[in-house]
């Protein structure tokens, strides 16, 4: 489990890398306005994309091992479709944001549904390796023809570039995402009744496993929506640089997670978690804590040189989203296990918990404190989401408080694995 860890924390290393770069990009070139644009943009693909998860979303890896993949295809699309262009049609009545913005919109939300369906249906039959490469070769694509884009200068300076090139950087992966699927043994026949009963099921698993990640959403990015109608889409900007760094850190939690979660999903046994996935849980929790303290240690002159001078009160935003992204790590680690074992109405009850909190705390944060309230009302509802999860975790696997703290040994043990890797 571990090797696979390592493997699948390697990739998310790299597309955390990548990501950066886009976001140092999008910053450095276009100015907080343009990256307040662009990460509005991808907030709003977020928010539609979120329902595409009531047909398919995690369920799809739960569901790949045990159904024909085709029959899990087709609906899955067919859903994507609707709720991509419900979506675009609903933020085009409710912000009136231009016709160009929502062709867009509508045309790499669909690209983007269709990749995270195919992916999710490749990493549910271990085609670990796969779905590393497609999700690394995305970022990388849109990294990269940023990167060229922008060192072109002129009139490819502007948000425009950014939709242009998103389109290869999502369309290619996708084209590419075929191999796999079609290098299963499943039939493409008997698509009738199997269909509709296997479409049956999907809805009825998605509805519950993913309505924690909708709540989830509104938690993470509830507050973009608070400062873009309070403040103005340069704050978001700044916001969102602040945000971007102290999330990449998450790539350590999110890789255990979904290491812990496709395990979960093929054990005969998934009730007990056994000493070495809380030595995993642990180490975790410690490394997602160290990232984070080296982070926010590093000075503002290191933001604004890297980003721009418009970019230093992103620092403030980091400090106070530091605590609650290392209790989030533990968060991470405990709603997949109840993912796992399908008990979703427990992340269901934790997100409530937390979208409560976030919506009093930029409810009243915000219009007083600006980007600095939105990070707090971050922290306070991570930490509310928690504090529900924890004593249900320790009672559902029967591990103690202690057995999720960090431990000396931990850290000598991963030092003693390390140097045996490099050894």
């Amino acid at each position: 489990m571990l090797r696979r860890i390592v493997h699948n924390f390697a990739t998310r290393l790299g597309t955390a890398l990548l990501s950066f770069g886009v976001v140092w990009l999008t910053a450095r070139y276009l100015g907080a306005a343009g990256r307040g644009a662009v990460s509005l943009f991808t907030t709003d693909c977020a928010a539609i994309l979120l329902f595409l998860g009531l047909v398919g979303g995690s369920s799809l890896i739960y569901l790949a091992p045990r159904r024909n993949l085709w029959h899990l295809l087709l609906p899955s699309y067919v859903w994507a479709v609707a709720v991509c262009t419900l979506g675009t049609v609903v933020v085009g009545v409710v912000r009136h944001p231009g016709s160009a913005y929502l062709v867009h919109l509508a045309g790499l939300s669909t690209l983007q549904a269709f990749l995270s369906i195919n992916t999710l249906l490749v990493l549910g039959r271990r085609r670990e390796s796969a779905y590393n490469l497609l999700t690394i070769s995305q970022v990388g694509l849109l990294a990269g023809g940023l990167l060229l884009s922008f060192w072109a200068g002129g009139r490819w300076l502007s948000v425009q570039t950014y939709y242009q090139v998103s389109y290869l950087a999502f369309g290619l992966p996708l084209l590419l995402s075929f191999i796999p699927i079609l290098q299963q043994p499943d039939q493409h026949r008997h698509l009738g009744r199997r269909l509709r009963a296997t479409t049956r099921e999907l809805a009825r698993h998605s509805r519950g496993a993913h309505f924690s990640n909708i709540l989830a959403f509104a938690n993470y990015r509830l507050s973009y929506y608070f400062v873009v109608h309070y403040a103005d889409v340069r704050s978001m900007g700044i916001l969102s640089v602040g945000v971007a760094l102290v999330e990449a850190v998450w790539l350590i939690p999110r890789s255990t997670a979904l290491i812990q979660y496709v395990d979960l999903v093929h054990a005969a046994d998934a009730g007990n978690l056994s000493d070495a996935t809380l030595r995993v849980a642990r180490l975790t929790v410690l490394g997602t804590g160290v990232a984070l303290g080296t982070l926010v240690a590093l000075p503002t002159e290191w933001l604004t040189t890297l980003f721009g001078p418009e970019f230093g009160p992103a620092r403030p935003v980091m400090l106070l989203l530091a605590p609650g992204a290392v209790i989030m790590a533990t968060q991470m680690m405990m709603s997949s296990y109840f993912s796992g074992v399908a008990r979703y109405n427990i992340n269901n009850l934790a997100s409530v918990v937390g979208l409560g909190v976030t919506l009093l705390a930029c409810t009243l944060l915000i219009p007083r404190f600006g980007i600095q309230g939105a990070a707090l009302a971050a922290t306070l509802s991570y930490t509310a989401s928690t504090l529900f999860l924890l004593p249900r975790f320790l009672k559902a696997t029967g591990a103690s408080f202690v057995a999720l703290l960090p431990q000396p040994a931990d850290a000598l043990y991963f030092w003693q694995l390390l140097r045996q890797r490099l050894g």
